[in-house]
């Protein structure tokens, strides 16, 4: 059986693609949260920095600790790849989605600021030096997803079969 060409299954390929993706960023959430540490920026954060600080309950957006964005990050992407599998909910999931990824580029900044700062490693350097434009083709994908999917050429909606 031929590979169906239309632009449902073509956008249903694509979502599952995404889930499937997501799925595995939000399991490694929970089984690796120290790979996420360095990409949530330390004024989110209601915990010191990573030097021991006491913490600044002075900044504004610092309403969880460290290890709590990452579980909610975490929990985001887990709804995000059932609700980018459903169609009637894929056009808010897959907006989300790219807003999700846009907030996180923020965090991959300043990951990155700190990986080139002093106290960066040549590691954290690479890593965060290549994790950060991997946002917008992630951005991009999500937004692609929120478009309808096309009838089959040949299959317009109403017409006779």
């Amino acid at each position: 059986m031929p590979f169906p060409r239309s632009g449902r299954a073509l956008q249903s390929l694509s979502a599952a693609a995404m889930s499937a993706l997501l799925l595995a960023s939000a399991m490694k959430h929970f089984r690796d949260p120290l790979f996420f540490r360095q990409v949530v920026p330390d004024y989110l954060c209601l915990e010191g920095r990573d030097d021991g600080s006491e913490p600044d309950r002075r900044r504004p957006f610092a309403v969880m600790t460290r290890e709590e964005w990452i579980a909610v990050s975490g929990l985001l992407e887990l709804a995000a790849a059932a609700g980018i599998l459903v169609p009637p909910a894929r056009k808010a999931t897959a907006t989300a989605l790219a807003a999700m990824f846009t907030v996180f580029l923020a965090g991959h900044v300043d990951a990155l600021r700190r990986a080139y700062s002093p106290v960066g490693t040549p590691g954290q350097r690479t890593v965060h030096t290549l994790r950060l434009p991997l946002q917008a083709p992630l951005i991009l994908w999500a937004w692609s997803l929120r478009k309808p999917a096309s009838a089959p050429v040949g299959r317009q909606p109403g017409a006779r079969v």
